[in-house]
């Protein structure tokens, strides 16, 4: 099993700067490296990866994107005086060459070939490579953008080549299209090829009609190019993340990706307006997406969970010409916005009348981006010492006799505690208390209680136990609150009674995903899943993760999620382990897993303790539950905003 995080870095890719006086290119600096590695190294995070070397790409390897004669014209290079560098510069678009260009372009591309091969060796499990210059702008027979060798398209085309990768998806979130990457595949169906951007009806860089949403790749490539523009400035959080949970996760579910590749442009993060060359926010961004790499917990994210009006129009369209192609999107109002709020005179005011609540979080992004370097510094250290995550010494703990499971000896076994029936009675409702007259159930709330204890002292990330029934999953939600928690998320999959109290408690929401009508309607905080065409299709749990459960947990931003899965639940172990690992996102990763059934701890305890997990490998969609969910989120998404992924 492939385990670790590599690292690749060599400061030879600053051997290269502009020579004479040209504004469009002058943000890019050595320093964009340096800074980087810098920042890892004073986190600590330097030494957690595994440090890879570093070699120049082959021509070979480079014509497998480029033309023979743009390698000839860009090795040339290294020959020229400054006005001959500055002549060929000019015939490209925002680029300039020394000469240490090529030299550094192919230390560039070998170091992302070096991952490659790592990762598909099994030698690491994921790994990042910093390099310089980057590649997503260039072409065939074309630099562009400061980028000369394509170094994330070469990489597929290379994994194809020598490894035989059937399908790989690349994921470009820098705030520039990848133009150049899209172009080498929009005929390639085993290539997904995915980026967010700004866009503003083609009036930001680099201008193309191809970067708008209805450029969806063409002959067999048709579907398989993804382009989500944004036509607004001062995208959030919430932005990003509706389009990360309507588009991005449910068809790279279900394009089933042996490799993904990431075009990591850094431009988007706060206080870097342009280019990507806010030193500060940018070796910040690499940390955190390092951290990511190595399993870390994550921060909760800040802001308003409200997606504006423009990144519901954009996911909208994006949805709607994607329909046909993947299973994921079928149900959806397939209707096409020709005539988006943004190109509307009054837009400004439609905005503050929608969207009063994102108004402040846009002013203070803008206030960043107009701050001085030691206002911006000062700034970030604040924001950073709130966002920093220490993750707990143990990931994983788990309480009780009655588990069985050798992924366990990797855990710490939590000693259970006697719980009586009065301490437990007072988190419950007198009418339900004789549920406690029940043993075993006060048995598990002396395993579950202790637990709870660690998760929220982050003594443990999370933990796992076996109870007798889903009973208990509410109650260890109400002890959540009593010992700190001001939130809780419960999702429950199976069969249960919900208390009245626990129905109309807004510090817990509660979803239950069930294959009965429950008698007492839902609300905001109580929301049963009655699935009305059964669930023996595997493919409607993960729809309804992705359309429904997960907007509904980052809009509650809990501070601990119990899961909880009931005996015969018809679903399949590697879709409940794919659950479990997406809700770790959640709530800094605190989370409890309580299960019925003893024969799914030692898959669920894998996903809790990070392993990498099976592919789901079907997506059969029960029509009937699939208007189950339309129709719920259509109630209940003016309470929840990220619900929203059309206007309708």
């Amino acid at each position: 099993m492939a385990s670790g995080t590599g690292l690749i870095y060599n400061d030879q890719m600053m051997s290269y700067n502009l020579l004479w006086d040209f504004p469009a290119c002058s943000i890019e600096v050595p320093e964009r490296l340096s800074a980087s590695f810098e920042k890892l190294k004073q986190y600590g995070l330097v030494e957690r990866c595994i440090q890879l070397s570093v070699r120049e790409a082959t021509e070979e390897e480079i014509i497998l994107v480029h033309s023979l004669d743009y390698l000839e014209a860009v090795k040339s290079t290294a020959f020229m005086n400054v006005e001959e560098l500055k002549s060929f510069s000019y015939k490209y678009n925002d680029v300039y060459f020394h000469p240490n260009s090529y030299y550094c372009a192919k230390l560039s591309l070998g170091a992302t070939l070096q991952l490659v091969d790592a990762i598909m060796s099994d030698r690491i499990r994921n790994g990042m490579a910093l390099v310089r210059p980057p590649g997503h702008h260039s072409q065939k027979s074309d630099a562009c953008g400061f980028c000369i060798f394509n170094n994330v398209a070469i990489a597929a085309k290379y994994a194809k080549q020598r490894y035989g990768t059937k399908r790989i998806l690349i994921v470009d979130w820098d705030v520039h299209h990848g133009q150049g990457t899209q172009y080498t595949f929009e005929e390639d169906p085993s290539v997904l090829y995915f980026s967010w951007h700004r866009y503003e009806h083609q009036q930001f860089w680099p201008n193309l009609k191809d970067s708008d949403y209805n450029a969806i790749g063409k002959g067999s490539g048709t579907g398989f190019t993804i382009n989500i523009p944004w036509n607004k400035v001062g995208m959030g959080n919430a932005d990003y993340l509706a389009a990360f949970l309507s588009i991005l996760l449910p068809v790279a579910y279900e394009f089933n990706p042996e490799l993904i590749l990431v075009s990591a442009g850094f431009d988007s993060a706060v206080g870097d307006p342009e280019g990507g060359y806010n030193l500060r926010s940018l070796s910040e961004s690499v940390c955190m997406t390092v951290r990511a790499l190595l399993g870390d917990p994550m921060p909760p994210l800040v802001g308003q969970m409200a997606p504006c009006l423009s990144a519901v129009e954009t996911i909208q369209n994006v949805r709607a010409v994607h329909q046909p192609y993947w299973k994921f999107l079928k149900y959806h109002e397939g209707v096409i916005i020709k005539d988006p709020s943004t190109k509307k005179l009054n837009f400004a005011i439609e905005e503050h009348k929608l969207e009063s609540a994102d108004t402040t979080d846009i002013e203070k992004k803008m206030t960043v981006f107009s701050m001085e370097k030691q206002d911006f510094d000062e700034f970030m250290d604040s924001h950073m010492k709130n966002v920093l995550v220490l993750a707990p010494s143990v990931r994983t703990a788990w309480a009780g006799d009655e588990v069985k499971s050798a992924k366990l000896d990797r855990c710490l076994k939590v000693e259970a505690k006697e719980t009586s029936m009065e301490e437990a009675g007072i988190l419950i409702s007198g009418g339900d208390a004789t549920q406690l007259e029940n043993k075993r159930l006060l048995l598990s709330l002396g395993c579950i209680f202790p637990l709870i204890d660690k998760i929220t002292k982050r003594e443990v990330r999370n933990g796992i136990v076996v109870a007798p029934t889903l009973s208990s999953s509410i109650i260890a939600a109400q002890y959540s609150i009593t010992v700190g928690a001001s939130r809780v998320f419960l999702l429950l999959l199976g069969e249960a009674d919900i208390p009245t109290d626990v129905k109309a408690d807004e510090k817990i929401l509660v979803v239950n995903v069930c294959a009965k009508q429950d008698k007492m309607r839902g609300n905001n905080y109580f929301i049963p899943i009655c699935w009305e065409g059964g669930n023996e299709c595997d493919g409607d749990l993960l729809h309804a993760t992705f359309e429904f459960i997960l907007p509904l947990a980052y809009g509650h931003r809990p501070e601990l999620v119990v899961l909880a899965v009931g005996d015969n639940t018809g679903i399949p172990a590697v879709t409940l382990a794919h659950l479990t690992q997406l809700l770790q996102l959640l709530a800094e990763g605190r989370i409890l897993v309580i299960s019925q059934a003893s024969d799914l701890v030692d898959t669920l305890t894998s996903s809790l303790l990070g392993d990498p997990l099976p592919t789901v490998r079907s997506f059969v969609l029960n029509e009937e539950n699939a208007l189950v969910l339309m129709k719920l989120r259509q109630e209940l998404k003016q309470h929840w905003k990220l619900l929203k992924n059309s206007v309708l």
